[in-house]
């Protein structure tokens, strides 16, 4: 495995982690909330928006992690059924497309974020400014794309990173 495959696949872990943690959070701020509200009556100020916010940058960068290690959603059927040669056509097309909807996506995120930023645009009860979760968001997008774009340079140069086997794929 090559220098960059190596940096990127410890990058994509570090990204994992990060969004599991994210997850962690979110699940504590809505359980916090949620006993606040029934026990106390009294929830979290903004737990909704904060876990919304902090869903989509886990989403996001976790999007990003994806679209190096090439653990999204594949048809074995179809992928087992065709020559190696054919497969790869099919990784190549696949991974063309996902760096195609990732810039789009990454463009609308950015008018999203420039949106916000203009507006002032703030939580309802404690008056965060949202711009700063929406850049987190935003920068997740630009990093999927340059995931994808590099995942997709290494297969079209036969040097597809070997992060993970179909088998192993299987039992996660």
């Amino acid at each position: 495995m090559d220098r960059l495959t190596d940096l990127l696949s410890r990058v994509t872990r570090g990204v994992e982690i990060t969004a599991g943690l994210c997850l962690a959070v979110i699940t504590v701020v809505i359980f916090a909330s949620a006993i606040g509200r029934y026990l106390f009556a009294y929830p979290i100020p903004d737990s909704f928006d904060i876990a919304r916010l902090l869903l989509g940058i886990t989403v996001m960068w976790g999007f990003a992690a994806l679209g190096f290690s090439g653990r999204h959603i594949t048809v074995d059927i179809l992928a087992e059924a065709v020559s190696s040669r054919l497969r790869r056509m099919i990784d190549l097309i696949g991974q063309a497309v996902l760096l195609g909807f990732s810039i789009l996506l990454t463009w609308k995120m950015f008018t999203r974020l420039a949106s916000a930023f203009a507006s002032h645009e703030a939580t309802f009860d404690l008056r965060l400014p949202v711009w700063p979760f929406l850049a987190m968001i935003w920068l997740g997008a630009l990093a999927s794309i340059v995931m994808a774009a590099i995942r997709l340079f290494l297969l079209a140069t036969g040097r597809e990173p070997a992060l993970h086997d179909r088998k192993e794929m299987i039992h996660d």
